[in-house]
């Protein structure tokens, strides 16, 4: 990797800190700014590191290009926007699932950790189910199918000697979906946002970095 290529995670972490900062201020026009830029700048990322020659790259910038769409559609605070970034997050961990598959996984791990996040995921639905509108359970019991699936297969590739990267990345990408999902449909804080867009941006780089393995 030359150090040229490194203009632009530092993108995303710059516009990152001021995304942060809009959030905070809740200046709209700030968020409709820097989160694009810091979008963009993961994609930017996954293309300056290769991602167009392997399979993997290219199913890892499929899901970071849907992922930016998501970023996209959730900056409205509209119902139909916000379902339409969740669909665009949906495909994106689809897409990364379908990733993790190509490169390969020990199914060993795998199992493991899906009943872990299972096991999790039913705790989270029990804590929290009864505080969302009953309209979305349907949408938020599939996503978190999803989220449980392409988790578990990033965990496998660490078994089939894949990079740690992928696990870190994904990991940070399902605990961000938690904030997303707790700010949306719960209670909407800025605490939320301090930790979780960090939290999404640097999964998010990680897995656009993970394609040069």
């Amino acid at each position: 990797m030359t150090e040229s290529i490194w203009i632009w995670p530092a993108l995303t972490l710059v516009a990152l800190a001021l995304l942060l900062i809009a959030e905070y201020r809740q200046n709209r026009g700030g968020k409709w700014l820097f989160k694009p830029v810091a979008s963009a700048g993961f994609v930017l990322t996954a293309l300056a590191a290769g991602a167009p020659g392997s399979t993997y790259g290219i199913l890892i910038l499929v899901g970071l290009l849907l992922s930016m769409a998501g970023d996209v559609l959730l900056i409205p605070r509209r119902r139909a926007a916000f379902l339409a970034g969740l669909s665009a997050f949906l495909l994106g961990h689809v897409a990364y699932a379908a990733a993790f598959g190509v490169h390969g996984v020990d199914w060993l791990f795998v199992t493991f950790a899906a009943v872990v996040l299972l096991i999790a995921g039913f705790w989270l639905a029990w804590r929290y189910l009864p505080r969302i509108e009953g309209a979305m359970h349907g949408a938020v019991w599939a996503y978190g199918i999803v989220i449980t699936v392409m988790l578990a297969l990033a965990v496998g590739t660490v078994g089939a000697g894949g990079s740690g990267l992928i696990v870190v990345g994904a990991t940070l990408f399902y605990l961000s979906d938690l904030s997303v999902a707790r700010d949306r449909l719960i209670e909407s804080s800025f605490l939320q946002r301090a930790w979780g867009l960090p939290a999404y941006f640097s999964g998010q780089l990680l897995m656009a970095l993970s394609v040069m393995q």
